[in-house]
């Protein structure tokens, strides 16, 4: 099925149960029909660059070892310089950084009507609490200076960089992201958690997609839904120590199984190349960086 102007994306393996992405010209007329002129900032992103340097097991990995304190050197300058050339182009951005070290965020030249804004939070012990940490650090700025100048935002992990045109085609009122691993897996096979005993337990037969927390976003009311849900299903499950199998990941997949994402983004817009070709893969948008754990845990 082709229509003029732009491609849908659409796949083989199971049906889009949800709002279908679309590229192309419809990205610009999506955004006037939405915004038109005099809009405040249309979008918000937030990389989670927050590494902790604490040596401690780490959980479903098979390596033990440090987790060195310059993972964001590491991956956010080259996230920020390949934002720039393909994030959102022409249109007004605020990049916001969560990190317990703004020193060592790097300087990136940023064309007009783009920003950069530090937070600083907390130290976290292990990476399993940096990760989780982040949906309360989210919530906190949403009803703040975050929530007041953003219309839209979108949350992405910092060990990632954008290969192609990620543009308002990606926009509505909660976008979830289809976990490219998983995509093709029979829903029996994907790994929800399934502790009952866990906030974030889906039972049998429940779960449509398995969504990858490195994306995901919406209106800021939205996302103050979302993250209020996954904070406080992790504060109960510390209560009762206990710990989800991918933590605020799977607390995020249980939200949007009682609540269905407005849009799901196809594996193109968060891709690992390690999968290899795919024929549904045509354009890449951003690209998962090689985690290179010997080098940044050893």
């Amino acid at each position: 099925m082709a229509w003029n102007g732009f491609v849908p994306v659409t796949r083989s393996f199971l049906p889009w149960l949800l709002a279908e992405v679309v590229l192309g010209r419809l990205s610009h007329l999506l955004l006037d029909m939405a915004f038109g002129e005099g809009s405040r900032h249309l979008e918000v992103l937030i990389p989670m660059g927050v590494c902790p340097p604490a040596r401690t097991p780490l959980l479903r990995d098979n390596f033990t070892g440090p987790l060195h304190p310059w993972y964001l050197e590491k991956y956010l300058e080259r996230f920020l310089e390949t934002a720039e050339q393909h994030f959102m182009v022409g249109q007004r951005v605020v990049y916001y950084v969560f990190t317990e070290r703004p020193a060592a965020v790097p300087r990136v030249r940023l064309g007009p009507g783009r920003r950069l804004r530090v937070e600083r939070v907390a130290r976290e012990r292990r990476w399993q609490d940096v990760s989780m940490a982040r949906m309360r650090a989210l919530h906190a700025a949403l009803a703040g200076r975050l929530g007041r100048e953003a219309r839209f935002v979108l949350c992405m992990d910092v060990d990632q960089h954008f290969s192609g045109a990620f543009g308002p085609e990606a926009l509505a009122e909660s976008v979830a992201q289809l976990h490219a691993w998983h995509y093709r897996w029979p829903r029996r096979l994907l790994p929800f958690e399934r502790d009952a005993r866990s906030a974030a337990a889906l039972g049998p037969g429940e779960g449509d997609f398995y969504y990858h927390a490195a994306v995901f976003g919406g209106s800021v009311a939205a996302l103050r839904r979302l993250t209020a849900h996954c904070a406080r299903g992790l504060r109960r499950d510390r209560a009762r120590g206990l710990e989800a199998r991918w933590h605020d990941e799977s607390h995020l997949n249980k939200f949007f199984w009682l609540h269905k994402p407005a849009k799901l983004l196809s594996p193109e817009f968060c891709w690992s190349p390690n999968i290899g070709r795919r024929a549904e893969i045509r354009r890449p948008r951003l690209l998962w960086a090689p985690k290179e754990y010997a080098l940044l845990r050893g």
